[in-house]
């Protein structure tokens, strides 16, 4: 479909994330980060689901944040590659919808689920012996189910918003996926009042967890620099450090973006920063949370033990 067919459809045209120069490199690189994260999410989840202890309120929490970022980056990479390979860069109005349904529902889910992780983290650390009451299965299953309900529930209500509003002549995307910044851009009418609407989303969901997460890791270390033994010194401050490095590699660039007046937005830009939140840091988290974990790698060598032992059988 050429751009000068563009008004008598309701498709949309991504013009995506390459240009004519990096096409196959970053194409390459962003193919192998899709499967490295789905396959290190999976191997989490399998670890978790597996292994008894690892049926903890931690890792219980971890399972989720997992889930999350494989359905998120299978939201948006696929579509990048087929588009690619087919040398389309057409989207569905209905495909657009459900794109940016299912992104801001893992958006903000994540949100709210590493803020729970920090409180676990924070109650583990700073309260041990009030963990199992403050900590339970029940707070556990509360804590991730609430960050799905309401992650669904603001994206519903922002989807139905971004949708409703009539577009211009264009619907030219410039950006790799739908995503209510760049959507809004393409609208006819004056989106000030729903901007103010993204604005209190972006507190809610954006600025209060990041600052309860940023509280927990400071009131977490200063816990540890009062204890008495180096070794734990050691072993918890480069943990809240990578902690907080992938922390702000996800809240920094999504706050920027979607706390920002339309005006201010450029797509290169816009496209940037998505790439931290939508594909870079869903790579990240199993590293950081899990697989650096002395009770996961001990959970693998448990699995790798039995598989061999079956095999000698």
């Amino acid at each position: 479909m050429g751009h000068e067919n563009q008004t008598f459809s309701s498709d949309f045209i991504l013009l995506g994330l390459f240009s004519s120069s990096q096409t196959s490199l970053i194409f390459s690189l962003i193919f192998i980060i899709f499967i490295m994260t789905v396959t290190e999410n999976a191997v989490m989840i399998l670890l978790i689901c597996r292994e008894s202890q690892l049926h903890t309120p931690m890792y219980f929490l971890l399972s989720h944040l997992s889930f999350m970022d494989i359905l998120h980056t299978s939201n948006i990479v696929p579509k990048m590659i087929i588009n690619f390979l087919a040398g389309s860069r057409i989207i569905s109005f209905a495909g657009c919808g459900f794109q940016i349904f299912l992104s801001l529902t893992l958006l903000g889910g994540e949100c709210l689920l590493l803020a729970a992780m920090s409180y676990d983290r924070y109650v583990a650390v700073c309260h041990p012996l009030r963990y199992p009451i403050l900590t339970n299965d029940n707070v556990s299953v509360l804590m991730a189910g609430g960050s799905w309900l309401v992650g669904a529930v603001n994206s519903t209500v922002h989807t139905a918003f971004t949708l409703h509003f009539p577009f211009c002549s264009s619907r030219t995307i410039d950006h790799f996926f739908c995503e209510v910044p760049a959507m809004l851009v393409l609208s006819c009418v004056d989106t000030t009042r729903y901007e103010r609407g993204v604005y209190v989303s972006g507190i809610i969901f954006l600025l209060v967890p990041f600052s309860l997460i940023s509280a927990s890791y400071v009131q977490i270390l200063l816990t540890v620099f009062q204890m008495q033994s180096l070794e734990a010194r050691k072993k918890s401050f480069p943990t809240c450090f990578f902690h907080m490095i992938v922390v702000i590699m996800y809240y920094g660039p999504f706050i920027f973006t979607y706390m920002r007046p339309k005006k201010y937005h450029s797509p290169g830009q816009d496209k940037f920063l998505a790439i931290f939140y939508t594909i870079l840091t869903p790579s990240f988290n199993p590293i950081i949370y899990s697989i650096r974990n002395r009770d996961v790698l001990e959970a693998m060598k448990n699995i790798l033990k039995s598989k061999i032992f079956h095999k000698k059988l």
